[in-house]
C-alpha cells in the first residue's frame, strides 16, 4: 500500500457538508493533481470533527494543523503555502485565545484538548465509508475476541463490571439489561439500536452514525452474541439522510467481509441487521413506542412491566440500547471492564457525548469523562459565552431536562448530580443561555415542543401539558396573577407523577427548575408586568436613542417591516406601530443606540382606582 507524506482530513459531517465541504474536497483533489502531489498527499473524507461552527474543516496530518471556515478560493493558496513550501497559513487557521500558541496544532485548541474520546475515538481520522480503515484502527477485533474466547455469560459479566449505563437518558445498567434479556424464556430474541434522536439542538447519535457506523454495528453484534439474538434493527429518523447512507454502506461492507450473516468468522454465530427509517416522532425515542413503530403500528408507549427485555418486539425478549451505548461496547470488550470503570465517577462510568449549543463561543460535539463540571465544559471547552455576555443557565437533557443556574456551574456531570439538581442527563443535549434569555419564555418554548410531540395516549400528558402552556402564555402576555405559580407547580408535579411514559414524566422539568432557580423572573412578569430580559413581546418596546445613533443603517438593513427610517449618517427613527419586536435591530446595533424598554402593563383595577 502506498504511503503518503500528508493526509488532508476533510470533515464531512452534516454541518460541514451543509457548508459545502464536498466542494472543498473536490478543489483539494484538483489542486493536488495540478501541483503533482498526488503521490505524496491523500485527501480523506471523515465524519464529524466536532467543532461544528468552524466548518468547513480540513486537518493536515501528521502536522496536526487545523484549518477552518474554508472556501474553495482558499485552496490554491493553502496547497502552495503549506504543502509545497511547508508554511502553515495562519489566516485560515482557528484564531487562538491568549492561552494557546500563536500557531496552534489541533490538540492545542481548548475545544479539543479538554475532551477524552472513547466513542468518538475515530472521528475525523477515518473514512466512515471504508471498512478497511475501521479495521485498521482495531475495528472488529473485539468481535473476534468474544467469538473466539468468551462465553455469553462472560461478555455480560464484563459489561456489568464496566459500569456502563444506558446513554439514551434513563441510565439503566447495560449489563443488567442484557442479562435480563438473555435469561428471558424463548429462543427468538432481538437486538435494537435506538437512533431516534429528537431533542432540539441534539445531534450526538447522528454524528456517531455518520463518523463511525461500524462501531455501532460491532457493539450490536457483541450484544447479540451475549443475549442469543439472531436478528437486529437500527431505528434511525429519516431526517438523517447522511447517517442512513453511511449505515447502509457499512452493512453492505460488513456482510461482504463475513461479519454479518451466517456463521460469522467461521463460528456458529449468525446475525443480520436491518435499518428502519423512522418518521420523526419525538415519542418514538421511548423504547416501547419505538418497538410499536418497528412493528408497523402507531408509535405510542405502553405500560411497563412487562419490559422489552421480557416482552418486546413482536412479543419476544428484546434488548434495546441507543447509538452511543452500543458504540461503547467494542472498547470495553477490547480494553477490559477495569479500564472503562477507571474513567468517570463511582456511579457514572466512562464518558458522555454532548451537543454543546446556544449562546456559547464554541458550539459543537464534545465527549468528556463523567464527573467533569459544567464550568469546565462551558468555559474551557465551549470558550465561554458569546459576545462577552454573562452566563445565565444551561439546559441539560433537552426538552425533558431542566435549567441549571450559575450557582451550580461547578456541579459534576453524572446521573445522580443532575437528577438532584432537577434536571436529567438525557441523551446529551446541552443548551447554554446568556443574560438575555427569559426563563419563563424558555420554559414555554420547551413545553410547546412537548405538547406538539405528545402521543396523546394518557390524559396527564395530553391535557396537562396544554394547561401548563396556557398558564405560561398568560404570564408571558402580562396577564399573570397571584396564585398562578402555585397552580403551575401543582399541575407540573401532578403530570410528573401520573404520566404513562418518560416523555410526560419529564415534560414539567423545565417549568419546575425555572420556578426553583428563577422565581424572581416569574414574579416580575406577574407582579410588575415586565420581562427583565426584554424577550416577551407583550411586555417590551424598542426605540432609537438619538444621541447614540450614527446613522450607519445596519438596523435599517435588518428590519423586516421598515419600522426604522432615516438618512445615512443621521439619527434614525423607529415607528412603534410597525415594529414587530423581533429584536433584530437591538442585536445588530454596535453603538447601543437601540433601547429595549420594559412596558409595565396597567391592569383594569389600577386604571379605575
Amino acid at each position: 500500500m502506498k504511503e503518503h507524506r500528508l493526509h488532508l482530513l476533510v470533515c464531512a459531517g452534516t454541518g460541514c457538508v451543509a457548508c459545502r465541504s464536498f466542494e472543498i474536497r473536490e478543489e483539494l483533489e484538483k489542486e493536488i493533481v495540478k501541483q503533482g502531489l498526488q503521490d505524496e498527499v491523500k485527501v480523506v473524507t471523515t465524519g464529524c470533527q466536532g467543532f461544528c461552527e468552524r466548518g468547513p474543516i480540513v486537518i493536515v496530518q501528521p502536522d496536526g494543523i487545523f484549518y477552518q471556515q474554508l472556501v474553495t478560493a482558499d485552496i490554491p493558496h493553502l496547497i502552495t503555502e503549506h504543502l509545497l513550501k511547508g508554511r502553515a497559513v495562519k489566516k485560515l487557521m482557528y484564531t487562538p485565545s491568549r492561552k494557546e500558541p500563536p500557531v496552534p496544532k489541533m490538540m492545542d485548541i481548548g475545544f479539543f484538548k479538554h475532551q477524552r474520546l472513547l466513542v468518538l475515538r475515530n472521528r475525523g481520522r477515518l473514512d466512515p465509508e471504508n471498512i478497511d480503515e475501521y479495521i485498521g484502527f482495531d475495528g472488529y477485533q473485539a468481535l473476534e475476541k468474544v467469538l473466539a474466547r468468551m462465553e455469553p455469560e462472560e461478555i455480560i459479566d464484563q459489561v456489568k463490571k464496566s459500569g456502563l449505563r444506558g446513554r439514551g437518558g434513563a441510565g439503566f445498567p447495560t449489563g443488567t439489561k442484557w442479562e435480563l434479556c438473555r435469561n428471558a424464556p424463548g429462543s427468538v430474541k432481538y437486538v435494537v439500536c435506538n437512533g431516534d434522536e429528537g431533542d432540539p439542538g441534539a445531534f450526538m447519535d447522528r454524528s456517531v452514525l455518520e463518523a463511525d457506523p461500524h462501531a455501532v454495528l460491532e457493539g450490536m453484534l457483541i450484544g447479540a452474541r451475549a443475549i442469543g439474538a439472531k436478528k437486529g434493527f437500527v431505528y434511525v429518523r429519516s431526517e438523517y439522510p447522511l447517517a442512513l447512507k453511511r449505515l447502509y454502506i457499512a452493512l453492505e461492507q460488513a456482510e461482504a467481509y463475513g461479519l454479518l450473516g451466517e456463521n460469522i468468522l467461521g463460528t456458529d454465530f449468525s446475525f443480520t441487521i436491518d435499518v428502519f427509517p423512522g418518521a420523526g416522532a419525538f415519542v418514538c425515542g421511548e423504547e416501547t413506542a419505538l418497538l410499536a413503530s418497528l412493528e408497523g403500528r402507531v408509535g405510542r408507549p405502553r405500560t411497563r412491566p412487562p419490559y422489552p427485555s421480557e416482552e418486546g418486539l413482536w412479543g419476544k425478549p428484546t434488548c434495546i440500547n441507543n447509538v452511543e451505548t452500543w458504540a461503547n461496547v467494542p472498547n470495553i470488550m477490547l480494553r477490559g471492564a477495569d479500564w472503562f470503570s477507571s474513567i468517570g465517577t463511582e456511579t457514572s462510568k466512562g464518558t458522555k457525548i454532548f451537543s454543546l449549543v446556544g449562546k456559547i463561543n464554541n458550539t459543537g460535539l464534545v465527549e468528556v469523562p463523567m464527573g467533569i463540571s459544567l464550568r469546565e465544559i462551558i468555559f474551557d471547552i465551549g470558550g465561554g459565552i458569546a459576545k462577552g455576555k454573562n452566563f445565565k443557565a444551561v439546559q441539560t437533557g433537552g426538552p425533558s431536562g431542566g435549567c441549571i443556574p450559575e450557582e451550580l456551574l461547578d456541579l459534576p456531570i453524572d446521573y445522580e448530580s443532575l437528577t438532584k439538581a432537577g434536571s436529567i442527563m438525557g441523551s446529551g443535549g446541552m443548551i447554554v443561555m446568556d443574560e438575555d434569555s427569559c426563563m419563563v419564555d424558555l420554559a414555554r418554548y420547551f413545553l410547546k415542543f412537548t405538547v406538539e410531540e405528545s402521543c396523546g395516549k394518557c390524559t396527564p400528558c395530553r391535557v396537562g401539558t396544554r394547561h401548563l402552556v396556557e398558564l405560561l402564555d398568560k404570564i408571558c402576555d402580562g396577564n399573570g396573577e397571584e396564585g398562578d405559580l402555585e397552580r403551575l407547580e401543582f399541575l407540573a408535579n401532578t403530570i410528573k407523577s401520573t404520566s404513562l411514559c418518560g416523555l410526560g414524566q419529564t415534560a414539567p422539568n423545565p417549568v419546575l427548575t425555572t420556578l426553583k432557580y428563577f422565581r424572581d423572573e416569574y414574579n416580575a412578569h406577574i407582579r410588575e408586568k415586565m420581562c427583565p430580559a426584554l424577550i416577551c413581546k407583550a411586555l417590551i418596546e424598542f426605540r432609537v436613542i438619538q444621541e447614540n445613533c450614527t446613522g450607519c443603517q445596519r438596523c435599517v438593513s435588518v428590519c423586516p417591516t421598515g419600522a426604522i427610517t432615516g438618512p445615512r449618517s443621521e439619527p434614525h427613527f423607529l415607528d412603534k406601530s410597525k415594529c414587530i419586536k423581533c429584536r433584530a435591530c437591538y442585536e445588530i446595533c454596535r453603538f447601543d443606540a437601540i433601547a429595549g424598554d420594559a412596558i409595565r402593563i396597567v391592569s383594569m383595577e389600577e386604571k379605575t382606582s
